[in-house]
């Protein structure tokens, strides 16, 4: 599952059409589309700053500009995976047939950000 900022009108149209699509219909692999987009810039991006960080490195440049870039790309990639759990945890409570199928799902989210938080 992807990722769409928290208060973006694609997140409210994702959301939406979830709700009142059947489960398992088409709409619900158009609205992924977006948030898979999303998380291949914000990657692409972490990508350019691991880049950066390289060619620092063969520039020998000092250790604490290259620490500092680092945590940065860090950041990003938490910030990447943070954001990408809160979506997948928002469609699991619009997919869930009940309260108990809802527990359970949301309990193996928990599990997934304890295990690679």
């Amino acid at each position: 599952m992807g990722y769409i900022r928290k208060n973006s009108p694609a997140r409210a149209v994702a959301v939406a059409a979830a709700r009142t699509a059947p489960k398992g219909s088409p709409v619900v692999s158009a609205v992924q589309r977006p948030h898979q987009k999303e998380v291949m810039h914000r990657l692409r991006r972490v990508e350019g700053q691991i880049r950066g960080v390289l060619a620092m490195m063969e520039q020998e440049q000092p250790c604490d500009a290259i620490a500092q870039q680092l945590s940065a790309a860090r950041k990003a990639l938490d910030r990447a995976f943070y954001e990408m759990m809160a979506c997948s945890m928002e469609m699991e409570v619009t997919d869930a047939p009940n309260n108990t199928v809802l527990c359970e799902r949301i309990a193996e989210k928990t599990r997934l950000m304890a295990k690679y938080a």
